[in-house]
């Protein structure tokens, strides 16, 4: 009840952060829409299940969040000049990049970054492996790739860990 309520709290103060409207028709649709959406978590079955969380190193995450941002603007100048060549020179290939995370949100974490790099996208998830589509070459480096996987697997730590 009380993650429930804890996440009806949440999506309304979000909702009325993004609307900025404080008109009460606007905050009755507001509190209408925040309680459809917990009816259709909470039949779901989302607050009955206890997940595993990682939990994360505020330090880890921050770092990895830095490099990300780098490899990102790095992606980017490298599929802009695939872009605006005279000639489009694209090699895409469909290739299975292995994962070595334990926990779903890790997981989510590296298919996520796989995707948010240009040129790549995460296209299919099976045990252990990605289905990854990549635009050029380069994009399928897989030494980029498994050093992305090894930065979030150090961020990840099981419950149990210390």
């Amino acid at each position: 009840m009380v993650r429930l309520l804890a996440m009806g709290l949440g999506l309304f103060a979000l909702w009325l952060l993004l609307s900025g409207l404080f008109k009460p028709l606007l905050i009755g649709l507001g509190v209408l829409s925040c309680a459809i959406t917990m009816a259709i978590a909470h039949r779901m079955g989302i607050f009955k299940r206890t997940v595993g969380t990682p939990r994360q190193s505020v330090v880890k995450f921050t770092t990895y969040l830095g490099w990300l941002a780098i490899e990102i603007a790095k992606s980017n100048w490298a599929v802009s000049k695939v872009i605006l060549a005279r000639s489009l020179s694209l090699q895409q290939s469909l290739f299975n990049v292995p994962t070595s995370q334990q926990s779903d949100l890790g997981k989510v974490l590296f298919a996520n970054s796989i995707t948010l790099t240009p040129g790549t996208i995460t296209v299919e998830t099976e045990d252990g492996s990605f289905l990854t589509h990549a635009l050029t070459d380069d994009a399928a480096d897989m030494d980029a790739l498994a050093e992305m996987d090894s930065r979030v697997t150090a961020i990840e730590h099981q419950d149990g860990d210390a």
